[in-house]
Order: C-alpha cells, then sequence, then structure tokens
C-alpha cells in the first residue's frame, strides 16, 4: 500500500480511482464498511482505490476548544485503513489554509486534479469545505460537473437480536459512540463498534517504581501522547504489543489513590513476563474492565487484590 502526505505529493502519473474521504478517527466498523465499499468500487471500475483521512482532527483548526479525543494515532489509522484492501492512503495536513478553500475549490483541487477520481465514497453526513458549506448533495452536483459518481454510506447501525426479541433502538456506528463508551469504562462496547479491542500507544517510562518493589508486581508506565482517548478509571484485562510480542496484561488507569496519587497514569502488569522495556514504543489493549478504581487502607490489602485481578485477567482473556 502507498502513503502520502499532502495532494501535491501524490505520486506522479496517480491513475484514475475511487476515493474515499472523511476523518475515519477509530476506524471502527462503520468506517470499515465504506472503505471496502471503495476498494470494491474501484476493482469494478478497474481503478485505484484511495483513503484521504486528515491530521490533526479538523476540529483542532476550527474549533480547538472542542478537539475530541483522539481515538488513533495517524500512524495507526493509516495500518488499520491499509489492513482494509485499499491501494493508498492519503493525508491531508488539515490546515488552516485548507480549512478555507470553498467545497468547489476542495473538489476540483483534492479529488478531481489530484486523485482522478471516477467515484467518490463517504458517510451520508459528510461535510467538507469552508465552514462546512458542502454536504453530499452539493458534492453529488459537483460530481455531476466533473464526471464523477457519489455513492454516499449510512454507517451500519447494529444489528437485531438474533432470538427474535423485539430490536433495541439502533444507533450508528461512530467514533463519539466509541468515546462515550470509553469514558464509560464499557471497553467490551467499544470493541463491538470498533471491531476489535480500543488500544492506546505510548512509550514505556519510568514511575514511582513501587510495583516492582513494595508490590511485587513490576508494572510498565505508559506515557501516551496528550489528547488521547483513554478508558475510565480502574483495572482491566488485555494485552501489551511490542516489537511483535503480544503479552497478557492487568492494566491500572487512575491516579493511585492508596498512595494518594494525582497524576493520572496507565500502568500494565505483564504476565509471566520478565524483561526491560523503558524506552520501548508499545500499544495495550483493553480486552475487558475488571473492577473500578479503589483506595485501600494499606499495602497488604492491595497486594490481595492485585494477586485476584491477575487471576481474573488470566480467566477474562481464557488463559486457563
Amino acid at each position: 500500500m502507498e502513503t502520502w502526505r499532502g495532494i501535491d505529493a501524490t505520486p506522479e502519473g496517480w491513475p484514475a480511482s475511487v476515493v474515499a474521504i472523511g476523518v475515519f478517527d477509530g476506524v471502527h466498523r462503520g468506517h470499515a464498511a465504506l472503505v471496502r465499499t471503495a476498494a470494491k468500487a474501484a476493482a469494478e471500475r478497474e481503478a485505484r482505490s484511495v483513503v484521504v483521512t486528515f491530521d490533526p482532527h479538523p476540529t483542532a483548526v476550527v474549533a480547538p476548544h472542542a478537539v475530541p479525543a483522539q481515538l488513533t494515532s495517524v500512524e495507526r489509522r493509516i495500518e488499520l485503513l491499509g489492513a482494509l484492501g485499499v491501494d493508498a492512503v492519503c493525508v491531508l495536513p488539515f490546515t488552516e489554509e485548507l480549512s478555507q478553500l470553498s467545497p468547489d475549490y476542495f473538489v476540483r483541487h483534492v479529488l478531481v486534479e489530484g486523485l482522478h477520481a471516477t467515484a467518490v465514497v463517504v458517510g451520508e453526513n459528510f461535510r467538507f469545505g469552508h465552514k462546512a458549506a458542502g454536504d453530499v448533495e452539493r458534492l453529488a452536483e459537483l460530481g455531476e460537473a466533473f464526471g464523477f459518481e457519489v455513492l454516499p454510506q449510512t454507517l451500519s447501525a447494529d444489528a437485531a437480536p438474533l432470538d427474535g426479541s423485539p430490536a433495541p433502538p439502533k444507533e450508528a456506528f461512530s467514533s463519539t459512540r466509541v468515546r462515550r463508551l470509553l469514558a464509560e469504562g464499557d471497553v467490551a462496547g467499544a470493541a463491538d463498534v470498533l471491531g476489535r479491542d480500543f488500544g492506546i500507544e505510548g512509550t514505556v517510562v519510568h514511575g514511582a517504581g513501587r510495583g516492582g518493589t513494595a508490590l511485587g508486581f513490576p508494572t510498565a508506565n505508559i506515557e501516551w501522547a496528550p489528547g488521547t482517548a483513554i478508558p475510565a478509571d480502574g483495572v482491566y484485562a488485555g494485552w501489551f504489543h511490542h516489537d511483535s510480542h503480544r503479552h497478557a496484561a492487568a492494566i491500572s488507569v487512575g491516579t493511585n489513590p492508596t498512595f494518594e496519587g494525582r497524576d493520572r497514569t496507565v500502568e500494565a502488569y505483564l504476565l509471566d513476563f520478565d524483561g526491560d522495556l523503558y524506552g520501548e514504543r508499545v500499544r495495550l489493549d483493553f480486552t475487558a474492565r475488571l473492577r473500578g478504581q479503589v483506595a485501600f487502607a494499606g499495602i497488604e490489602p492491595l497486594i490481595k487484590q492485585i494477586e485476584t485481578d491477575v487471576a481474573d485477567t488470566r480467566r477474562a482473556l481464557e488463559l486457563e
């Protein structure tokens, strides 16, 4: 898969293409369906499929006071989009200048002249251009003028229960929904929307050092990028990824109230692992919530709870 940053960096001689365009933060199941539609349409047209995404999130430029928590880094987003079978990902730097482009100019410059679009796949609520003046209807009008087809997609809602019981109100897959579920600590619900466990990326850094000394459970402390979505405080079972390795992990998110901590941390105790991870770039996937954050009366009850958490982690990850 090819990747490039900025429309002017499009490879010379780029052929006719089917373009899927959106922010795609999280690359949830609705996004995946949209991107697969673009890949299928490209194959039918003997064209190339390309996803256009934005970095940073457009809100960071047009309404910086309301920037949503980020579900994926742009690097992780590219990886996830590539796994859906597209030929290329073009990352557009979302700048003040880009935000000022009219819908017509954006379509002509990016989709037509830059990517030679024969079809464009977007979500049904897609907006573009200065002050979000362009919508799917305007995009279709421009498609007629410039010779490309617009394929709007509904971000698929949850299916009805298989047991024949009445279906609950359908809620479309969305990044906003994922953020809400994470804020509630419902990582299983977030995984249902995403189609995979939610994960954060970061670097292993030195922490207070209590895990490996006073408690007997050494942890990897993760330093994450500002603005990253983090699940609600509590203890989780999940998976710790570094290089090509994966380890089961009991994960603590919170302020360590037993020790009167103030800074929010993410720490992972890797089961059946002994090694030095400091400085490594890692990903931590959250599979199941085990309990909420608790302040204990001292170290001994905390150690007993950690032992229980580790056992619960093994069960949650079906390791025993």
